[in-house]
């Protein structure tokens, strides 16, 4: 699809109380698209004043979505799900425009987000209590899941569309309303969201998108409301902290997916072919801006050099390009403070030793472009392994005791998702199991799936997405005692 079909069929107002409006003062936001730097589309950007009454329409529509049969919930998302398959092209070249990733990242993308609708459709039926004897006799004790209420989303901009229906899905489900705030790279794909949930019979004031330049203020003025009961937020550790800290004030239920610095260990007994294909989906789906990319690259003393070769060879066979071009591998990061990050930790690596085995720099070309990069030998101490990348660069470390590598892996306050490359199913699990991470991809480069929970231990967040573990993060456990 082209850009500019794609960008017509897009709503850019905010979608307050199921009515498409601009912002109480008139102020917009200018979206650019990371391939060219240039300005594609303008939208409505909220004021605290515009977040409050997103908040008192969402409340307004609680009780009655609340209190919908959970069939017709779960019949509402199936709807939103095919029609959002059905426009997969639309939505994956926003996607792509806004945020710079290649169409065929755009593309899964999409499907994964899909997905969540779906799941979250079969888990709204599924939303059991229990009742048992308790153990002294006398009477029963019930236990029951109740919708938490109204419930803020705050997205990230690498997954604009998978980031908000994992969140919107289970919210919906569970009854709660939801007021979604996407971040200001890339608030097209939100709001195309919501209109599409609107169009699949979320009612009214259920479904409100608020895009704002001003973030800080606008989630404290919802988090300040009281009757927000919830927060959901994706993005940094550094942001979660504060948001956790305003949270406090009220003492709402959070969930944080926080930031990562996943280490990808390649023991003496991997099969290279599959490690390295898997650390090229590990490191290089979305062009490494996720925070489950592989951050660094634990190889054994043996193995090192080969593996060094191939995955080199591999990365620098990858083709840069505009996202929308449709043979573009690796897309433009999102913004010039993304290309300056990664510039200056590869820069420290090289300073401190490294050897750069293919890319190591920039284009000379417009956009935010950075070769797909692997450093061979990267010294301790260098910043590309303790700070999370979120650009197409593979450190590599070399070690020859397997407990140094666990030790090594586990030194960092984060612990979202780790993966180990090994033939030995036993010596696996064993060196799973000592991992501090939420999750672990065994012989995988890819955990992510709706059915399964997603998140993190330590300072990568609070709290689970995806899964059945998903909807009870929006849902209150209500106990009551009783005799019959």
């Amino acid at each position: 699809m082209k850009p500019r079909e794609a960008l017509d069929q897009c709503p850019t107002e905010l979608l307050v109380d199921g009515v498409w409006r601009p912002a109480s003062d008139a102020r917009r936001i200018t979206v650019h698209d990371p391939a060219t730097t240039e300005a594609v589309a303008d939208v409505a950007s909220a004021s605290e004043s515009d977040a409050r009454a997103a908040v008192d329409a969402a409340a307004a529509a609680l009780p009655g979505w609340a209190a919908t049969p959970a069939r017709e919930r779960s019949a509402v998302l199936r709807r939103a799900h095919e029609l959002m398959t059905g426009r997969a092209e639309l939505l994956a070249t926003l996607i792509s425009l806004e945020n710079g990733k290649a169409l065929s990242d755009a593309r899964a993308e999409v499907a994964y987000a899909a997905e969540f609708l779906r799941w979250y459709s079969e888990e709204a039926v599924r939303l059991a209590g229990t009742v048992q004897h308790a153990p002294a006799g006398g009477y029963r004790i019930l236990v029951d899941r109740a919708p938490i209420g109204v419930a803020v989303l705050v997205t990230p901009w690498n997954y604009p569309a998978a980031m908000a229906t994992r969140k919107i899905g289970p919210a919906l489900a569970a009854g709660c309303s939801v007021v979604l705030k996407p971040a200001s790279d890339t608030p097209l794909t939100a709001l195309a969201v919501g209109a599409l949930l609107t169009e699949a019979g979320a009612p009214a004031g259920v479904v409100n998108v608020v895009p704002a330049d001003r973030s800080g203020a606008v989630v404290t003025a919802m988090l300040d409301h009281p009757a927000v009961r919830k927060l959901s937020f994706t993005g940094s550790t550094e942001v979660g902290r504060q948001l956790l800290r305003g949270a406090a004030d009220r003492v709402l239920s959070t969930s944080m997916e926080l930031g990562g610095n996943a280490p990808f260990l390649v023991l003496a007994d991997a099969d290279l072919d599959a490690a390295v294909e898997g650390a090229l989906l590990a490191k290089m789906r979305n062009g490494g801006e996720a925070c489950t990319a592989a951050n660094r690259f634990y190889v054994h003393d043996s193995v090192a050099e080969e593996f060094a070769v191939r995955l080199a060879a591999a990365m620098g066979a990858l083709r840069v390009g505009p996202g929308l071009d449709p043979e573009t591998e690796v897309g433009p990061l999102v913004n010039a403070a993304a290309l300056a990050k990664v510039e200056e930790l590869v820069q420290d690596a090289v300073a401190r030793g490294a050897r750069v085995r293919t890319g190591g720099r920039a284009p000379d070309r417009t956009g935010h472009y950075y070769e797909p990069t692997v450093l061979d030998r990267v010294a301790p101490g260098s910043a590309v392994l303790t700070e999370e990348i979120f650009g197409p660069v593979a450190p590599l470390v070399r070690f020859e005791d397997e407990a140094d590598a666990v030790r090594l892996a586990n030194a960092t306050e984060y612990g979202l998702v780790s993966y180990v490359y090994t033939r030995d199913l036993r010596r696996g699990l064993s060196v799973a199991g000592a991992l501090e991470s939420g999750m672990v991809g065994l012989n995988r480069g890819l955990v992510s799936d709706p059915a399964a929970p997603f998140g993190g231990v330590k300072q990568s967040g609070l709290g689970r997405e995806g899964g059945h573990e998903g909807i009870l993060e929006y849902t209150e456990t209500k106990y009551i005692a009783t005799d019959w």
